[in-house]
């Protein structure tokens, strides 16, 4: 049962929030508003993930006032790579998805959750550096003023109230990201439950196998039907059968005590592995009766298929008798199988 494969949905998650991340290519990821009385309509930046855009010329000429650097999409690096970067994460979602194996998905959430963080940190990392770089020459300069934006919220700026949060992007990545993060927990509480539910059926079928084991009994031998699992003969003759039943329920039929014998000299089925064996009785029915429990007469007249001349008997009486017009020395399963 495999349980390294995800599910059906979640790779359609992971194709869904791959395409969302190539949307994200071609919408602003996020935006700083600026409020104040002069400027009603406010003012706006828009940060793409490849360009700034918005009002990027008429907040560059206030930053010029209060020492600010201005804003250009040439001066940051993260506008070169960044498409590269989401590029590649749309890929590995699609890529996770056909490959589905869960091991994937669970680096991928990784790889994504670091780069989520890693890229707010370089993001507070440009707000902090051009909001506490400023040019000591400035026009307006007010003493222990730093004019960082926020990186999430708001915050008041001299006379500018500024509002930073995601725009369409954004949104796209943030929802790109829980859903991985949902999909990762959902396969998290799958596998868990087809461990639990293998561990169930293992144990299940273990004990089926050793009922079953444990309840296998000898089978018929039919004359001129079965064959001798050793010489590969056609059993022939019902006095001289014989069966070996393993503890996996196998059962191997042979024609003569002679191929039993040889057969477990092969070590083909390992003596902790069989079960029981046994011997077709000489008389009456010839009913199979287990070897520990039969009584053994080795004759050269009882002239058996394989010249094994061994016939078994189920109790030493029925023995005694035969061995009157058959003479021969009684024999015991010990000695035969050394």
């Amino acid at each position: 049962m495999k349980t390294s494969r995800i599910q059906g949905w979640v790779r359609g998650v992971l194709i869904l929030c791959g395409l969302g991340l190539i949307a994200v290519l071609f919408v602003p990821m996020w935006r700083i508003d600026l409020v104040a009385p002069q400027y009603p309509e406010g003012l706006m930046l828009l940060i793409h993930p490849h360009k700034l855009a918005g009002n990027v010329d008429i907040i560059n000429g206030l930053n010029h006032y209060i020492g600010m650097k201005t804003l250009h999409t040439e001066d940051f690096i993260e506008f070169t790579v960044l498409p590269y970067i989401i590029a590649v994460f749309a890929a590995l979602f699609i890529i996770v998805a056909v490959v589905a194996k869960r091991k994937l998905l669970n680096g991928l959430c990784i790889l994504f959750v670091a780069f989520g963080v890693l890229a707010m940190y370089d993001f507070w990392r440009w707000e902090y550096n051009y909001g506490h770089n400023l040019n000591p020459d400035a026009a307006i300069i007010v003493p222990g003023m730093a004019y960082q934006p926020p990186l999430i919220g708001f915050k008041q700026l001299l006379n500018f109230g500024a509002y930073s949060m995601p725009d369409i992007g954004g949104w796209i990545f943030i929802g790109v990201g829980a859903l991985l993060l949902l999909a990762v927990f959902a396969e998290w509480k799958f596998a868990k439950k087809m461990k639990k539910n293998y561990a169930v059926a293992t144990a299940l079928i273990f004990l089926t196998i050793s009922f079953s084991s444990c309840s296998v009994q000898p089978e018929p031998i039919k004359t001129g039907v079965d064959n001798c699992y050793f010489c590969k003969m056609t059993i022939s003759d019902e006095k001289f059968g014989a069966e070996l039943l393993t503890k996996k329920g196998k059962i191997y039929k042979f024609d003569d005590v002679h191929c039993i014998l040889n057969y477990l000299k092969t070590k083909d089925v390992a003596s902790e592995n069989i079960k029981d064996i046994y011997l077709t009785d000489f008389c009456g029915s010839h009913q199979l009766v287990n070897v520990n429990q039969s009584s053994l007469l080795k004759s050269e007249i009882l002239r058996s298929p394989m010249a094994g001349n061994i016939a078994a008997f189920d109790n030493k009486d029925s023995l005694l008798k035969m061995q009157q017009r058959y003479p021969g020395a009684m024999v015991n399963w010990s000695d035969l199988i050394k």
